[in-house]
Formats: structure tokens, sequence, C-alpha cells
């Protein structure tokens, strides 16, 4: 009897990841396996948290070094789809700069991913506008910041 139902787990379990895997793509169904880019930087120089229309939120970190991203993440409260983009999202704005930055749409994040389900697709969007918030965050601190030096200096306008 275990062996009968130790069996049928087993192929219940490849049917479900067959399933997810059309569903998916082969990119999409890695990172959910195999989350990356998951838990909250403690040491960010900017952060933002989206909430989308349907309930889900996404949040990105991201840690400058010399003016490009050395560290990114994301958290999620939402489904498997949002932590995939996600993922994906933080991955992307390794090693880039601000402008760089500004070309991580929803649709660049879909297209990195490849497959991805109609219905779920919002979820790109998402972790895009939180990165694209974040980066927002830190653009005004660096902005800021610059404006201080240049009054320390007497060089204000």
């Amino acid at each position: 009897m275990n062996d009968d139902f130790d069996t049928f787990i087993d192929n219940l379990q490849e049917e479900i990841f067959d399933e997810a895997k059309k569903t998916l793509g082969e990119a999409g169904f890695q990172r959910w396996r195999n989350p990356e880019y998951n838990g909250p930087l403690q040491d960010y120089d900017a952060r933002a948290h989206v909430k989308g229309e349907c309930g889900d939120t996404i949040g990105i970190f991201l840690k400058f070094d010399k003016n490009y991203v050395k560290s990114a993440s994301y958290v999620t409260d939402g489904c498997a789809s949002s932590s995939i983009c996600g993922s994906f999202t933080a991955e992307m704005a390794l090693g880039k700069n601000p402008d760089e930055l500004t070309e991580i749409t929803g649709d660049a994040v879909l297209k990195k991913i490849g497959t991805f389900p109609e219905e779920d697709k919002h979820c790109a969007f998402l972790a895009a506008n939180a990165l694209q918030e974040a980066l927002q965050g830190y653009m005004s601190h660096e902005t800021k910041k610059y404006q201080e030096h240049l009054k320390k200096t007497g060089r204000e306008k």
C-alpha cells in the first residue's frame, strides 16, 4: 500500500510540475522552484512597496555603488507570479545605472521571463512599478545630497 501511495504522489507531483512548466515557461518555472533575490536588503539605498489592483504587494530594494546597482532584492505577499516577476526585476536591475533602470518596464520583465500566463502579466508591471518608485526615491535623495554639498561648499546657485 505504501509503494502505491508513494507512486501516486510522485506521479501527481510530476503532473503538477509539467502543468506549471507549460503555464510559466521554463525560466518562470525554474524561478518559481528556486526564487532568487528574495528578502529585504538590510543596508539599502532605495526601496519602494507598491500594491497592485489584485491586492498583491511587491517591494524592491536597491543598493548602489558608484551609481550602479550593486545588490537588489524583492519581497512580496502575493502569488507565485508576483514572486517570479519580483525576482526577475531584481535580477534585471543588477549592474545598471539610473538611466538604464528606467528601461526596465513590465514589458521588459515579461520579455525576460518568456512564457507567462496572460491573467498574471499585471505582476510584471507591478514589479517594474516598484522598481521605478525605488529609483525615484534614490534620485530624489541623491539630488538633495548634491544640493547640500553645493550649499556647504558655497557653490549653491
